[in-house]
């Protein structure tokens, strides 16, 4: 399978830089970030708490057929400019990963097409390295194909001009 989804990861850095073009108007990728239903379906998450706005906060989780939470994770929106930018934090309960700080930048490229650049920092090196050996940069591609999935699905409907 092709990884569309790009990681630059630089030696001795705490960050990588994640970017994916993808075939979808830029509102429509933003909406996939802004909008809890989508947000669901194509993370498969259930979304507790999405608070679209500077201080925000929000909550995803996932449970397994016995109704366990087998993953949940939060942060504090920092900043939300709709169709340019989400800055905020992320941390997954339940593991030894400190929190981290996402920077997730939309760009048009062309009445049909965008791009998503995401830079998460990390508290150190050690730990960035530790994410990188899961299988980290195979999940991002699957949720990213997913993404462009559900949403190609919602623009044939012409759900960004209902909205």
């Amino acid at each position: 399978m092709e990884l569309k989804t790009k990681l630059d990861v630089e030696e001795g850095k705490q960050n990588i830089l994640i970017t994916r073009e993808f075939d979808l108007p830029l509102e429509l990728l933003f909406m996939a970030y802004s909008e809890a239903e989508i947000v669901e379906q194509w993370m498969d998450n259930k979304v507790l708490k999405l608070e679209n706005k500077q201080h925000g906060g929000w909550q995803f989780e996932k449970k397994d057929a016995d109704g366990n939470v087998v993953f949940r994770a939060n942060g504090v929106i920092h900043e939300f400019t709709p169709n340019q930018r989400i800055i905020r934090t992320f941390q997954m309960e339940n593991t030894p990963f400190p929190v981290q700080l996402e920077f997730l930048e939309f760009e048009k490229l062309t009445e049909d097409t965008s791009k998503l650049s995401m830079l998460i920092v990390y508290k150190s090196v050690e730990f960035r390295d530790q994410m990188l050996k899961l299988p980290f940069k195979q999940g991002i591609n699957m949720a990213h194909g997913r993404l462009q999935e559900v949403l190609s699905k919602l623009k044939i409907t012409g759900y960004v001009k209902s909205k």
